[in-house]
């Protein structure tokens, strides 16, 4: 397995999908309804999905429920950091630290040790993603941070699980996207219905019902981010796709400057120039 240019360039296009539904929830007045809608409208986009490519072989689907928990803990923490938080400080938290947990457990979990110019590159994303992310301010927003770095582990474990359930379809006769058409497909209800019982069917209609539209953009934009991802991990080692997707803080940060109107700083733009030297020793490994 290789990371090739048409890989690093899907998983490019994964990562800007990726940081446009992140910005979507951060843009959002409740980021907890705004997540659930997002992954409900995604589980109902997969099911057309399963019903074309049908389901997963039977070795693939202990991942696919483990995942499921753990996307619960995800949606959790997500809107944790999103709430106490900026995009520009609390996405880079949460991205950063996962390649490196995934780079660690590559070698045992999927047999995937890495190169040592694939080591520095998945640091240098790393460090480039937490600069774009850190700043004096960053104490200053405890809980934010908190529940970024938490996310980042969690991240790191989904990964590894779904890298390797993604694998397991494929060994079984199946497909990458028979395994994302049946994670979306199921994801999005757990933490959807824990919302909707906090919140009450008289909040979340209304609420619903007006942001639909962009919701459905944004279930579009998660799905295809993460199938990109998966759909990578069947073509070159697990732990390099995972550093390569984390460009999207790239994408998160110039957003956050546009469109939420935060600042861009020079850690801003040190972390760009980092992450890009990151990206290049990924493809020469």
């Amino acid at each position: 397995m290789s990371l090739t240019w048409g890989i690093v360039g899907a998983v490019l296009i994964g990562a800007l999908l990726h940081a446009s539904w992140n910005a979507l929830v951060k843009s959002s007045t409740d980021k907890a309804l705004d997540t659930a809608l997002i992954h409900l409208i995604g589980s109902l986009l997969g099911l057309p999905l399963v019903l074309v490519a049908g389901l997963p072989p039977a070795a693939a689907w202990p991942y696919l429920l483990a995942s499921l928990v753990i996307h619960i803990g995800y949606y959790t923490a997500l809107t944790g950091a999103y709430k106490h938080g900026e995009l520009g400080l609390t996405y880079p938290l949460m991205r950063g630290l996962g390649p490196v947990l995934v780079a660690v457990a590559s070698a045992s979990a999927i047999g995937e040790p890495l190169s040592a110019v694939a080591w520095c590159g998945v640091l240098a994303v790393s460090a480039g993603v937490l600069l774009l992310g850190l700043s004096r301010h960053a104490l200053d927003n405890r809980k934010a941070v908190a529940f970024a770095l938490a996310n980042a582990v969690v991240i790191g474990v989904y990964t590894v699980v779904d890298g390797l359930g993604v694998r397991a379809a494929q060994q079984g006769g199946g497909n990458a996207l028979q395994y994302v058409a049946v994670l979306f497909a199921l994801d999005g209800w757990p933490f959807g219905l824990l919302v909707l019982r906090r919140r009450g069917f008289a909040t979340a209609w209304p609420y619903a019902r007006a942001r639909a539209p962009l919701a459905t953009l944004g279930a579009a934009a998660s799905l295809g981010s993460y199938g990109i991802a998966l759909w990578a991990m069947t073509r070159a080692p697990v732990a390099v796709v995972a550093a390569l997707r984390e460009t999207s803080v790239l994408f998160a940060a110039l957003l956050g400057t546009l469109v939420l109107k935060e600042t861009f700083t020079w850690r801003r733009a040190a972390g760009t120039t980092v992450i890009v030297g990151g990206v290049m020793a990924l493809r020469l490994a």
